[in-house]
């Protein structure tokens, strides 16, 4: 930081109870009053540079003491203890820090060149334009400092000017940056990188106020000379800088009762006005952090349009979202594991809407079908971590999964797995709440391992499991069946073969017989396979049986380990009789018979 000194002469200044003179041996006749504070100077120092005191102290004879009351002098007692400084010729500093008051309170002054020449202000200016607004980070320390003397600030020109240096740097090519930058991300060394990054001054802009920050990226879009991901990347690190728990999942940080009202208004200004600049391009900023700052707006209690409107971009984006971008805590629990899944289903029913959208023939594109598939892996994805919050509601978890429409999931396995956990983090879940969450899983869309390992996971209602082995047993009897009928195939091609080997004259008498034996051999086939048809019908009334007698003659097997009774009665007597009927040995009988099928199909192929 460059800085610029003026006079000579040793700092005498000393403050004795509220009052500030000075060492000298001449009587003081000039009573300066700023606030509290009373200054004892003397009128040939201030005056010859001083337009103002000249003017007041006009009518006052060289002889007596006058007092002049300066309560509205731009910077207080501070800038004017500057100025009387430099009317003594004694040494001060003039930086990007001081320079705003300074500047401010000689103009007030009336410390011109037009009182005498080489005057303060004139000295201030030619800092200014030749230093401050000629480096990078000065401009930038001086706008911090105009938010003490806003309209002074804006009045003289300082903030435009300093905007001007600033947007000018930020748009100078990359290889041409010489100055220094302030650039901390994580694996970046200047050492090992020789080139400058295209973002090297996002860091140093977020220090301003949010007002300027604004000013300056808006008029960088105006240009439309930088790309709209490094617009988005300046929000994104603004938000970091000043937003609470933007860069981690700290939920006592974004909770109402841990900000005082003043700072919850301050942020919710930022958020707002952060949202209002994000670029409309697609990918400008990524997903996560438009799921954060949706995040923090909830907490913020920020306006509608602005949720609305982070919850429209994210969704247009969501098929690049990752399970950790989706998880934040939930606003409504003191815990800080209670996942906000209400969040995640708010956006994904807007992406929904958006893709259902699209006319009939955008629906086959290979594009949307892959993007509407990524999302359902997302989501099912999610549903595996948060099954594992103890405080997760299974109406919540139900909603989400179900909001999934069935062409997103080419099968169910990895539904099947978030439901398995849940069961295993909720032991004691009812016997209703058990049904509903199973009753999402379709059984058909499980492949042949987690199918397997469904049928034994003693977690699972018993409607589950029977569903499990029907399917099961459905599949075992097909694939034996197809293969049968692969082979009589086969043998009938081989016969087609064989006969065109012959001459013309025996191909037609064998032809005729030929023809009779695939009459036949097709009659046969269609036999069995009404035959099989007719089994499978018997398999699935089978199975409805066992179902309907299990739930007639006890409760679940999950729900009871005690032997159930049936009565039989006897034709003779007109007594009952009482057989022990164990459901489980049902169940084990259905699955080893499965099981069974399942290898004699294996054994044909």
């Amino acid at each position: 930081m460059k800085f610029m000194k003026l006079g000579t002469r040793p700092d005498t200044f000393y403050t004795e109870q509220a009052t500030r003179t000075l060492t000298s041996e001449i009587p003081s006749d000039l009573v300066i009053q700023i606030n509290d504070v009373t200054y004892l100077l003397h009128k040939f120092a201030l005056l010859p540079k001083c337009g103002l005191l000249q003017r007041l102290c006009y009518d006052s004879s060289d002889s007596e003491s006058f007092t002049v009351e300066l309560h509205d002098i731009p910077g207080g007692e501070d800038a004017f203890e500057l100025c009387a400084k430099f009317c003594y010729g004694i040494s001060i500093n003039i930086s990007a820090h001081n320079f705003v008051s300074a500047f401010c309170a000689a103009k007030f002054l009336r410390m011109n060149d037009a009182i005498e020449k080489g005057n303060f202000v004139g000295k201030l200016e030619s800092f200014f334009n030749s230093c401050i607004l000629e480096s990078w980070k000065d401009p930038i320390a001086t706008l911090q400092t105009t938010a003490t003397l806003p309209e002074w600030s804006e009045n003289l020109g300082i903030v435009r000017k300093c905007i001007d240096s600033i947007i000018e740097k930020i748009l100078t090519p990359s290889q041409q940056v010489k100055w220094s930058f302030t650039y901390t991300r994580p694996g970046y060394t200047k050492k090992q990188h020789h080139s400058v990054p295209k973002d090297w001054w996002t860091e140093d802009v977020s220090d301003l106020d949010i007002d300027l920050f604004r000013c300056i990226i808006m008029a960088i879009r105006s240009t439309y000379v930088l790309p709209p991901q490094l617009i988005g990347e300046a929000l994104h690190v603004y938000a970091c800088r000043w937003l609470p728990g933007i860069t981690k999942l700290n939920k006592s940080s974004g909770s109402s009762a841990s900000q005082t009202e003043e700072s919850k208004l301050k942020n919710r200004k930022i958020i707002e006005t952060i949202v209002s600049m994000i670029p409309a391009d697609r990918g400008s900023v990524s997903v996560g952090f438009l799921f954060r700052l949706l995040s923090i707006s909830i907490h913020l209690n920020a306006s509608s349009v602005i949720k609305t409107e982070l919850i429209r971009r994210a969704s247009l984006q969501f098929e690049e979202a990752t399970v950790s971008d989706l998880l934040y805590p939930s606003k409504s629990s003191s815990d800080q594991n209670y996942y906000d899944i209400e969040l995640v289903l708010a956006v994904l029913e807007t992406f929904l809407k958006l893709w259902k959208r699209m006319s009939p023939g955008a629906v086959d594109n290979s594009y949307f079908l892959r993007s509407i598939r990524n999302v359902g892996k997302l989501i099912d994805s999610y549903l595996q971590v948060v099954a594992r919050d103890d405080n997760m509601q299974v109406s919540k978890f139900v909603s989400l999964a179900e909001t999934v429409p069935s062409i997103a999931r080419v099968d169910h396995n990895n539904l099947y797995k978030a439901i398995d956990i849940y069961l295993k983090v909720h032991p004691d879940l009812s016997k209703a709440d058990k049904k509903r969450l199973c009753g999402i899983l379709d059984c058909q869309k499980l492949t042949p391992e987690v199918r397997g390992h469904a049928v034994k996971n003693e977690l699972l209602p018993l409607r589950t499991v029977v569903q499990l082995l029907y399917f099961e047993q459905e599949k075992g009897s097909m694939a034996n069946t197809s293969h049968k009928l692969l082979k009589q195939h086969e043998i009938i091609l081989g016969a087609k073969q064989r006969t065109t080997t012959k001459d013309s004259q025996s191909k037609q008498s064998l032809g005729q017989e030929f023809n009779g034996d695939v009459t036949r051999t097709t009659q046969i086939l269609e036999s069995r396979e009404k035959d099989h048809h007719r089994h499978k019908r018997l398999d699935a009334n089978l199975a409805l049986d066992l179902e309907k007698k299990i739930a007639i003659r006890g409760r679940d097997i999950e729900e009871t380990e005690s032997e159930r009774v049936r009565g039989v009665k006897d034709e003779s007597s007109s007594s009952y009789k009482l057989e022990v009927v164990d459901p489980k040995k049902i169940i084990r009988r259905a699955r080893s018979k499965s099981e069974h099928s399942m290898k004699k199909a294996d054994r044909d192929k």
